[in-house]
């Protein structure tokens, strides 16, 4: 039974160089999922992690998937045998080796499937610079080479502790077929106590933290139709409905005064914040200004739902958004018409135990209520996911912290986070497993865009700290 990881965080030290080169050499392999251009490359990424954790003594195969068999990115699932006298928890990491595209390559400063190491900017020390340095595969890369440091050290994967690893390759591209993946092998997933994901942020540098629950969401489109044609808007206007003014009209009415969202039954399942939230929340030390001028707005741009801070709105409130209005004429010039219809893409961020499906189905008998005369809707439902919140007073959840105070001297900051994962709403709502968020990205990352970057000390943080973890689960019991 490992009391300590200070052999495995020697090796991380020792072999820190050898860690980086592997890093590069999966982060050259151009896994982009969206593109079937670039299937063999995202195979051939599969394959690289399964041998990686293949020489850290789990047993691992790239199973496929998709409908007809094997017509989707293969996922790589591997376990590992336990010590015989381990009774801890049994860990789920999830985690893709797929990336965004890289477009538009003309603002990338270095080629992005062609790693570069360059000095952290603003900060001591390193980044990387490339495609998928920090979303997903510098993140995956700090587990990987944590079990390597593990099986190096102690003799056994894991340091005993028991791990089943599942790495998607549609993540970037929808995860479409992971679902039918969970359902398909629902019996030995669900064995799991607890999934944990690196693949969110750090509250700043030099600052870690555990996000223990994000937003689902909701995304839905609505088409309001009245002639079945474009219309002279000299013949017909004022006389007949224009689809974009009622269509407009509409969607003013999605809030009250106070910013609430007047869809009803809205709110079910929204958990009432906790007076030690809102206080630890309040202490983080989050400058609102700055963070508004960082987009280019002055402190008054605060605006949201009454009665709620800040951080508040994005951490625990449901939002609803319009993503995008389609009609009419947007060309140059000018063109009188009465477009046919017109259309508006909704979004909603959902928390704590909201149902998206039974949100969207609320919303669309919202806008069937007020539909303009004369005029009809047609709606799509373009999916979701489902919230997920973890349990602050997790056993689990507080091995992790134990874990990250260790590994980097500082205790981790508990955060939420206003963006969706929605494999962690999947895992909740198929099998009742909460997800542990140990990300260690930083805002400035530029995930999803030219120059995406990892700086080597949040690499360092996080490999230090998933080695702490697995020992600190062995004072983990009765899960």
């Amino acid at each position: 039974m490992p009391t300590d990881t200070n052999a495995a965080q020697d090796w991380l030290t020792t072999n820190e160089s050898a860690s980086i080169d592997r890093l590069m050499d999966w982060l050259r392999i151009p896994s982009v999922s969206t593109d079937p251009a670039f299937d063999k490359d995202c195979r051939a990424a599969a394959q690289w992690a399964s041998d990686h954790l293949t020489k850290s003594g789990f047993t691992s195969r790239l199973l496929p998937t998709g409908d007809p068999e094997d017509s989707g990115k293969p996922i790589v699932l591997a376990t590992n045998e336990p010590d015989p006298d381990y009774n801890g928890p049994h860990i789920l990491f999830y985690g893709h080796y797929d990336v965004q595209p890289a477009d538009p390559l003309e603002l990338w400063e270095s080629p992005p499937f062609e790693p570069v190491r360059k000095p952290a900017e603003g900060a001591i020390g390193e980044r990387i610079v490339a495609r998928g340095a920090c979303d997903d595969k510098g993140q995956v890369m700090m587990f990987l080479e944590a079990m390597r440091a593990l099986s190096e050290t102690t003799g056994k994967p894991a340091a005993g502790a028991k791990y089943t690893v599942l790495l998607e390759g549609e993540e970037e591209s929808g995860s479409v077929n992971l679902e039918r993946f969970v359902e398909k092998h629902k019996d030995t997933l669900s064995q799991c106590d607890v999934c944990v994901i690196s693949d969110t942020g750090m509250l700043g540098r030099g600052k870690p933290a555990i996000t223990y629950g994000v937003r689902g969401l909701a995304y839905i489109e609505a088409t309001l139709i009245a002639p079945d044609q474009d219309l002279h808007s000299g013949l017909w206007g004022g006389k007949v409905p224009n689809p974009i003014n009622e269509l407009t009209k509409v969607l003013a009415q999605l809030w009250d005064s106070d910013r609430k969202v007047t869809i009803p039954n809205f709110y079910d399942g929204v958990r009432e914040l906790t007076n030690e939230e809102r206080e630890a929340w309040k202490n983080l030390g989050v400058n609102e200004a700055e963070a508004l001028k960082g987009i280019g707005l002055p402190p008054e741009a605060s605006v949201g739902e009454s009665g709620f801070s800040f951080i508040e709105r994005e951490w625990a409130r449901p939002t609803c958004d319009i993503n995008g209005i389609i009609a009419g004429y947007t060309g140059h010039g000018a063109k009188t018409v009465i477009p046919s219809k017109a259309t508006a893409k909704v979004s909603f961020r959902l928390v704590d135990d909201q149902d998206h499906e039974q949100i969207a189905k609320n919303a669309f008998k919202w806008f069937e209520d007020r539909t303009p005369p004369g005029c009809t809707w047609e709606f799509i439902n373009h999916g979701g996911g489902a919230p997920a919140t973890c349990a602050t007073d997790s056993p689990i959840l507080n091995a992790a912290r134990r874990a990250i105070a260790e590994a980097t001297g500082t205790e981790p900051a508990m955060i939420k986070s206003g963006g969706s994962i929605p494999v962690a709403g999947l895992l909740k709502s198929t099998m009742n497993l909460e997800t542990i968020f140990m990300g260690f990205g930083l805002e400035d990352d530029r995930v999803h865009s030219p120059n995406e970057k990892f700086e080597l000390d949040c690499f360092r943080s996080g490999a230090k700290s998933h080695a702490a973890f697995a020992a600190a689960l062995w004072s983990v019991t009765g899960s």
